[in-house]
């Protein structure tokens, strides 16, 4: 709490990236009691909120600084500002005392279970070896897999729409429906399916949702059901299934996927049914995001038929306590494709 307070108040410039493929863009960076705010300098206009606990130095050591707002986070911010550096380290480095520490034991245990694991590897059934590698493979390391398949799928649906004003109302409307740790979500230009999931937490929608409709009920709903669906199965095991026994077993020996193991993968994603979420799940989901389940039930199917439960069960029927995106906001979000 000390560090925090020494340092609440301080900016500094620095160079936010929001994306993997996204060009560099001067921000203003604000020092907050929990928080990064990376603003616009023009208009001061928030860009991106990033939770202090969660930031991560990617070049310990290096000059510029570069930082991720998480370990399997895409956006990265360049600083070059001493003092703004030594606040985040200092904070970073209590926040690293008070974390409980695995001990050598622990480590030990999950050496001799990866031995024993490559062991039975190579006699058990592919489906077994596929299971236990997509449960040991850490955060960093799906979300590095994660971004290859959105590259793979950009491939067949054009690259996410990315237009910064439109892109920092979608990474609000991430933190808004799911609070901490949120799933990247992108808009995605073309496609068959309205919405996909991805290892790493990357969640696509298609850009329908957004340029059909007349609120951002709809967009949202589709969010919060990818997001049930990437939690009732992990999305590394049918991309683990696309890209064989032999990059699977690869990626439990060296903890790197071969390159080229995802080509392809977008046709099969794409085509791939929906995953059936129960209504309860779902109504749970919308009632803690404070979203109505009716626009999104009548986007999945017009007749209301099969959707029913969704209907008459919405925990908003007479009306949510907020709109899911202010009118400007529903306005930004529409022309993030105008990029």
């Amino acid at each position: 709490m000390t560090a925090l307070l020494k340092y609440q108040r301080l900016e500094c410039f620095g160079l936010w990236r929001d994306a993997p493929e996204a060009q560099l863009r001067e921000v203003l960076v604000n020092f907050r009691e929990a928080s990064l705010i990376l603003a616009d300098p023009k208009t001061e206009s928030a860009l991106s909120h990033w939770s202090l606990p969660a930031v991560e130095r990617l070049n310990p050591g290096e000059f510029p600084a570069l930082y991720a707002p998480g370990k399997d986070a895409l956006e990265t911010l360049e600083l070059d500002d001493a003092e703004m550096i030594g606040a985040l380290e200092t904070v970073r480095g209590a926040l690293a005392q008070a974390r409980p520490r695995p001990g050598i034991l622990r480590g030990s245990f999950l050496l001799g279970g990866m031995a024993l694991v490559l062991v039975a590897g190579l006699v058990l059934l592919p489906d077994v070896l596929v299971e236990h590698t997509a449960s040991v493979v850490p955060s960093a390391t799906r979300a590095e897999i994660g971004r290859a398949a959105l590259a793979d799928l950009s491939r067949v649906t054009g690259a996410p729409c990315s237009d910064p004003a439109g892109q920092a109302t979608l990474n609000a409307l991430a933190a808004q429906l799911f609070g901490t740790a949120p799933p990247h979500l992108y808009i995605l230009r073309d496609g068959p399916a309205k919405s996909v999931h991805l290892p790493g937490n990357i969640i696509g929608l298609h850009r329908a949702l957004i340029e059909t409709n007349d609120s951002g009920e709809v967009v949202a709903g589709y969010a919060l059901a990818e997001a049930a669906r990437a939690e009732i199965a992990d999305p590394l095991i049918p991309l683990l299934d696309h890209a064989g026994l032999r990059a699977t077993f690869g990626l439990l020996t060296t903890g790197a996927l071969e390159a080229g193991a995802v080509q392809d993968y977008a046709e099969t994603l794409l085509l791939e049914p929906q995953i059936a979420v129960p209504d309860e799940d779902l109504l749970a989901r919308f009632a803690a995001a404070s979203v109505p389940s009716t626009p999104y039930a009548y986007a999945v199917d017009p007749s209301g038929e099969s959707v029913l439960g969704l209907i008459e069960a919405d925990p908003f029927a007479t009306g949510a306590p907020r709109a899911v995106l202010a009118d400007g906001d529903w306005i930004a979000l529409q022309s993030i494709c105008a990029d």
